[in-house]
């Protein structure tokens, strides 16, 4: 099939179905070499989740911004021909392209009014403002499937509301990178089927058609022999006590401070991804190879933000208990759980902030919870999860639902800015990725996306972890330790 993007790109689909049967593995073996994301739902939850995965490797093309400086880059020879179509994205847009050979690359501006009101908070110029120049450009609703797949990282809300930086971020750090495939794996799990369509693009006298697909791996990183943790015994609840004058004072409700392990890659990542799949399967299951020897490895229990059509949906998980030995044990946890009242007031603190958020960007009176302190059961952590949904204004995109809620406050706290502020001046190391979001942001409009956390960030053969806990004025320091 054939379709035309609104900026006059023509895509051209063929199909070819593939056996179910370790259809997925093939792809997440070539992401230890080569770059591309795999994104596997394993975890299903009526109304929520289903099972299906999602697999993109060797794509042409890669958007990666560092701040404010958006770069478009030909991964290969099939991503070369697709430069132009970048190129004049961003000049339709306003963003003076700059080329340079194999990347078109545009800095976007910082914000001349400091005055917008809140609802326009979505709108400031920022990274998002190249990325939304492409999606306007790429548009089409002829493929549900296609569109920019990646990750999105922490630092990115800075954009919209700055605060003083105290920790040193790494020069290599990026705060955005997503791929445009020219193959996409979907496996469906319930048909028990699998598929690739492979795409051509033309755009003027440019086109990939023609051009082989060649794959160009890349070594995996020496593993190093040592790493340090951020943090030293009691370190953390020090950290805790310190938040309890900002609640005296009224300027934390909640906070979510974290702290980062690090350990020596003990294997390679696509081993790390199967074994963390099989022992916790997830909504939100992924392997990103981001090219540069990093990489993320996750299983993530959180919506981050998914949009269809016109309707928003988050659903933000707070109160969390271990699972018990047996079914009798799980359901004294289930029972404890949703008796404690301060497992209650975390959920509901952040489904309130959440509620704000989706004000922003949603009609009036369509934002309404669906689903209260619902139980979700996963391999050793049950959890208590609201489900709350919205309907999109008209003048309102999947990226104004998505920036509305950055970050969650599952992860950051409330007060938000109040919180991430505090998190900066606590924290011992800058949170890169944790705490952003990963999946799919499409073509036609739609978006699906995952919350990083229960994330391991491997990164010149060390593996990161980092850990938060939710922390409130009744709180025990050394209980969230």
């Amino acid at each position: 099939m054939s379709f035309v993007t609104r900026g006059g790109l023509t895509i051209t689909r063929t199909d070819q179905p593939i056996d179910y049967a370790g259809a997925l593995e093939r792809w997440v073996k070539r992401l230890d070499h080569e770059r591309g994301a795999v994104f596997s739902s394993s975890y299903e939850f009526p109304g929520r989740y289903t099972r299906w995965d999602f697999g993109v490797v060797d794509p042409p093309l890669a958007l990666e911004a560092k701040g404010r400086d958006v770069s478009v880059i030909a991964l290969n020879a099939r991503g070369a021909a697709l430069l132009p179509a970048a190129a004049d994205a961003f000049s339709r847009a306003g963003l003076a392209p700059a080329s340079e050979a194999n990347t078109v690359n545009v800095r976007v501006p910082e914000p001349e009014d400091e005055g917008l009101v809140e609802e326009e908070r979505t709108r400031r110029p920022t990274a998002f403002s190249a990325l939304r120049a492409l999606l306007d450009f790429f548009y089409t609703d002829g493929d549900p499937n296609l569109g920019f797949a990646g990750a999105f990282g922490y630092d990115l809300a800075f954009q919209f509301d700055p605060i003083p930086l105290r920790l040193e971020r790494p020069a290599a750090q990026r705060d955005i990178v997503l791929y445009l495939p020219d193959e996409i794996l979907t496996v469906d799990h319930h048909g028990k089927t699998a598929n690739v369509a492979r795409y051509e693009f033309a755009f003027g006298d440019n086109t990939t058609a023609g051009i082989p697909r060649a794959p160009q791996p890349k070594p995996l990183a020496a593993k190093r022999n040592e790493a340090t943790h951020d943090h030293a015994p009691g370190e953390y609840a020090d950290t805790v006590r310190k938040a309890f004058d900002y609640f005296a004072r009224g300027d934390l409700f909640e906070v979510v401070p974290g702290q980062m392990f690090r350990e020596p890659l003990s294997d390679s990542p696509a081993a790390i991804f199967r074994r963390l799949s099989a022992i916790n399967p997830s909504p939100y299951g992924f392997f990103i190879n981001l090219g540069a020897n990093e990489y993320l490895v996750g299983a993530s229990p959180e919506m981050f933000v998914r949009v269809t059509g016109r309707r928003v949906e988050t659903c933000p998980i707070s109160g969390t208990i271990a699972r018990g030995r047996d079914a009798i044990e799980d359901e004294e946890q289930v029972r404890k759980l949703l008796n404690s009242a301060k497992d209650e007031a975390e959920l509901t603190m952040c489904s309130d902030v959440d509620r704000n958020d989706k004000s922003r960007v949603c009609e009036p009176g369509s934002v309404r919870v669906l689903g209260r302190r619902q139980i979700e059961m996963y391999s050793r952590l049950i959890h208590t999860v609201d489900h709350i949904e919205g309907i999109l204004l008209p003048d309102r995109d999947a990226l104004d639902a998505f920036l509305s809620h950055a970050w969650a406050v599952t992860v950051t706290g409330a007060p938000k800015r109040w919180a991430m502020r505090f998190i900066e001046e606590h924290e011992k190391s800058p949170r890169a990725w944790y705490g952003g979001a990963v999946g799919m942001v499409h073509l036609n409009g739609d978006l699906n996306t995952g919350l990083t956390l229960r994330t391991v960030h491997i990164r010149d053969g060390v593996a990161e972890v980092r850990a938060g806990a939710t922390v409130l004025s009744d709180s025990n320091a050394e209980e969230e330790e």
